[in-house]
């Protein structure tokens, strides 16, 4: 899985993750601590905070092949993208306004 995509899955399902799961893959993720780092900060081995990253990373995982929550979202974005240019299209008048409810369903 590569960065974005776990943190997507983060995004969505960080609730369902022990606090101290969550804690260390914010710092990892969003901090960009480094193993070395985050073992330092949590008084942990690195070891064992690398398995937590990848305890972390299946769990989301299946969450995600059980809920579809990403993969649903995935859909509606690019409905919703769709919609957009079909309606510029049609109503080129409107090409502004589009273009910024794109850049907000990227957000």
């Amino acid at each position: 899985m590569d960065k974005i995509s776990f943190i997507r899955l983060w995004d969505i399902y960080r609730g369902l993750l022990t606090p101290t799961q969550q804690e260390i893959t914010d710092l990892y993720f969003n901090l960009d601590l480094t193993l070395s780092e985050i073992a330092d900060e949590k008084g942990i081995t690195r070891q064992g905070a690398s398995e937590c990253l990848r305890t972390c990373k299946k769990q989301l995982e299946e969450y995600e092949e059980r809920l579809h929550i990403a993969q649903k979202l995935n859909e509606t974005e690019k409905k919703a993208e769709d919609w957009a240019e079909r309606f510029k299209a049609a109503h080129p008048e409107f090409s502004g306004e589009v273009d910024e409810l794109k850049n907000m369903l990227r957000r």
